[in-house]
C-alpha cells in the first residue's frame, strides 16, 4: 500500500481531487458537506495497475485546522500540494509546503486545479517556484479540474511515477503508530486509525502507550479485515486493555523499543527564533513545550508529556501567534541535564557537529557509555569499531581509558587507609566512578592490579603490611613443602595471622582460605583435583584425606569447597567422583 497526504489552502479543491481520483468522497461529516468545508481529516483509498492500493489523507486547509492537518500529515512521507489556478499563491499554501518541508517529506507532486476556470500557467509557474526552495525541488507540476476531469490522468500518472519510486520501508522495524483518529463500534470497542509508516502489525499483537500494554484485538487496511498489516498502510486498529488515555496524537509503539522522553536536544531551521513556548508537532502529536537556546541554531525543548523519540527523527515547532515553522532535527532524546554555570554552551560545542544521524562512535563519544536495549530505543546502529563491549554494555574508548587510570590510586587510597585490607569491591569502584555495572570495572582492571573474589587488589607483596607479609610468606614456605598440611591454630598464632590477617592475605591473593583458620596455597583445589583423579572412582573422604596427605580438619572443608565449585561431586553413599581435572 501506499499513502498520499494532501496540502494546500482552503477551498483550492484538494477534497475534490481526491474524489476524482478514487471514486470516494473524502468528507464524511455532515457538517463538512453541508460547508463544503474539511474539518477533519479524511480518508479514501483506490487501486492502480503498476502501483497498487493507494490511500488518501485529505486534510483540512483553513487556518483555524492547522493542527488537524499536521496530524494527518506527520508520518506521511507522500503529499499532493493542491493551488488554484483562479487564486494568487495563498498563506495556507505557503504554510502547508513549509510545513511539508520542516517534517522531511521529500516526494511530492503539485496538482494546479481549477485550470478550466483560468489559465493554469501563472500558478504553476509560482509553485515551482516556491518549491524550488525545499527539499521537494524539482516535484511535477500537473494542471487539472476536478470538475470536467481534464489532466486527471496526467495527475494520476505523476502519483504513480512517484510511489513507484519510493524505497519500501523496513518490514521489520520496531512499530510506532501516531493515532489521528479515536472511536467507538457497537460489540467492538475502542477503534483507532493512523499511518503506519514501518514495521508489521498483528492481530493478537501487543503494543505499548508509553508502559501500558495495548492489546490489538483486530486489524483492518481500506476497510478489508487482515490478519496482519505492514507500513506504509492506513490501519484501523481494535484494541483493548487500559485505553482510556488513547488519543489522537498518541502514539501506540512496539514495548520495550522507543525511548519516550520529555527532554530533546534539537537543531533549528528557520527564520529567527522560536519563541519560549511554541507548539511541536511530531507524527500526529501535538505538544507545548518551552524553548531554551542552547547555541547558533540549536535547543533544548522541555515537553509538557513523554513522546517515543529517536535520532534523527524531524519535527517542527510553530508559533501559533505569528504563524512561524521551524524546521526540528532531533540530536539526542536523553540528553544531559545542565545544571552548571556555562553547561550550555558546552552542550552547544558538543553537538556543534551532529547532524541527526545516529552514528555509534559518536553517540558513545558523547555519551561514554550505553546498554544495548538503549541503542535500539534510541535508534543508534549497532556497529563495529575500537569500543569495549562488556556483556548488554558499550565503552568508548575514552572513557575506558580514563576509568583504567582511575583504578590504582582508588586502591591506593584503600591501602593507605585499611592495611589489612588492601582491596576494594568491583561494586564499590562502580560506585565511585559512577559506572553503571561492577562488571564493567572487572573488565577494565589493568596490571599491576587484579580481582580476586570480586574485590580489585594490587598484584605483588607489598599489598600487605611488612610484618603480615612476611608472616604469610613463612605459612607459604610450609605449604610449598608439604601443600595439604594447613598451618595448626598454635602455628598461625605464632606467627601473628588472626582472622583480619587471613583475610588480608586471601584477599591480596596469596592464601585460599578454605575455612575460618584453615589456609592453602592458591593453586591447592588444581593440584588436588589432579590428585583426587588418579584414585579408584568414587573415592571415600578416608582415601582423599591419605591421598592428599593430611588429617581430616583440612580434607573435609576442602572436599566441600571442591564440591561447591563443581569440581567434584558427592553421591548419596558419601562417596565422591572427580568431575574436572582442568586447572583453573
Amino acid at each position: 500500500m501506499h499513502v498520499v497526504a494532501t496540502a494546500g489552502h482552503v477551498d483550492h479543491g484538494k477534497s475534490t481531487l481526491v474524489k476524482a481520483l478514487t471514486g470516494t468522497d473524502p468528507d464524511r461529516l455532515a457538517e463538512e458537506r453541508r460547508r463544503g468545508l474539511t474539518i477533519e481529516l479524511g480518508y479514501c483509498w483506490t487501486s492502480w495497475p503498476d502501483v497498487g492500493d493507494v490511500a488518501f489523507v485529505d486534510v483540512p486547509g483553513h487556518e483555524r485546522f492547522l493542527t488537524t492537518m499536521l496530524a494527518g500529515v506527520g508520518p506521511v512521507p507522500a503529499a499532493l500540494l493542491v493551488v488554484a489556478a483562479d487564486d494568487p499563491w495563498m498563506p495556507q499554501a505557503a504554510e502547508h509546503l513549509a510545513a511539508l518541508d520542516a517534517l522531511g517529506v521529500e516526494h511530492l507532486v503539485v496538482a494546479v486545479s481549477r485550470a478550466d476556470l483560468a489559465d493554469p500557467a501563472p500558478a504553476a509557474a509560482r509553485a515551482a517556484a516556491e518549491v524550488s526552495r525545499t527539499g521537494m525541488a524539482g516535484a511535477p507540476v500537473v494542471a487539472v479540474s476536478g470538475r470536467t476531469g481534464a489532466g486527471l490522468d496526467d495527475l494520476r500518472a505523476a502519483l504513480a511515477a512517484m510511489l513507484v519510486r519510493m524505497p519500501p520501508p523496513d518490514a521489520d522495524a520496531d512499530v510506532r503508530l501516531w493515532v489521528d483518529r479515536r472511536f467507538s463500534v457497537r460489540g467492538a470497542g475502542t477503534v483507532v486509525t493512523g499511518t503506519l509508516p514501518a514495521g508489521t502489525v498483528r492481530v493478537g499483537d501487543t503494543l505499548a502507550l508509553r508502559d501500558v500494554p495495548v492489546r490489538v484485538r483486530g486489524v483492518q487496511a481500506l476497510g478489508v479485515d487482515r490478519a496482519e498489516v505492514t507500513g506504509v498502510a492506513r490501519v484501523a486498529l481494535n484494541v483493548s486493555g487500559q485505553v482510556d488515555d488513547v488519543t489522537r496524537g498518541s502514539a501506540l509503539v512496539t514495548p520495550g523499543a522507543w525511548h519516550h522522553t520529555t527532554l530533546l536536544d534539537v537543531r533549528i531551521t528557520g527564520a529567527g527564533d522560536p519563541p519560549v513556548a511554541p507548539v511541536l508537532h511530531l507524527g500526529a502529536a501535538d505538544v507545548v513545550v518551552r524553548f531554551r537556546p542552547l547555541g547558533e541554531r540549536l535547543g533544548r525543548l522541555s515537553l509538557d508529556e513523554p513522546l517515543p523519540v529517536r535520532i534523527g527523527d524531524r519535527a517542527l515547532l510553530r508559533d501559533p501567534g505569528r504563524r512561524l515553522l521551524w524546521r526540528v532535527d532531533v540530536l539526542d532524546p536523553e540528553p544531559p541535564r545542565l545544571t552548571r554555570r556555562g553547561a550550555a554552551a558546552r552542550r552547544a560545542e558538543r553537538l556543534g557537529a551532529a547532524d541527526g544521524a545516529a552514528r555509534l562512535a559518536d553517540e558513545l563519544a558523547r555519551r561514554g557509555i550505553l546498554h544495548e536495549d538503549r541503542l535500539r530505543q534510541l535508534g543508534i546502529p549497532r556497529e563495529d569499531g575500537d569500543h569495549l563491549v562488556v556483556g548488554p554494555w558499550l565503552v568508548s574508548p575514552r572513557l575506558a581509558a580514563a576509568v583504567a587510570a582511575q583504578l590504582p590510586r582508588l586502591v591506593e587510597d584503600q591501602v593507605r587507609g585499611h592495611p589489612l585490607d588492601p582491596t576494594v569491591p568491583l561494586g564499590v569502584l562502580a560506585a565511585r566512578l559512577g559506572l553503571p555495572s561492577a562488571e564493567l570495572v572487572r573488565a577494565l582492571v589493568r596490571p599491576p592490579l587484579r580481582v580476586v573474589d570480586g574485590r580489585v587488589v594490587r598484584s605483588g607483596t607489598e599489598a600487605l603490611p611488612p610484618g603480615i607479609q612476611e608472616a604469610v610468606e613463612a605459612v607459604c614456605r610450609d605449604l610449598q613443602a608439604d601443600p595439604f598440611a594447613a598451618p595448626t591454630a598454635d602455628r598461625l598464632r605464632e606467627l601473628g595471622l588472626d582472622d583480619r590477617a587471613l583475610g588480608a592475605a586471601q584477599r591480596s591473593g596469596q592464601l585460599w582460605r578454605i575455612a575460618p583458620g584453615i589456609v592453602l596455597l592458591p593453586g591447592a583445589a588444581d593440584a588436588a583435583v589432579v590428585r583426587l583423579g588418579e584414585l579408584e572412582q568414587p573415592f571415600t573422604t578416608s582415601a582423599a584425606r591419605e591421598r592428599l596427605a593430611t588429617s581430616r580438619r583440612v580434607v573435609l572443608p576442602l572436599l566441600d569447597q571442591l564440591d561447591r565449585s563443581g569440581r567434584t561431586r558427592r553421591l548419596p553413599d558419601d562417596r565422591r567422583e572427580v568431575l574436572d581435572h582442568r586447572p583453573r
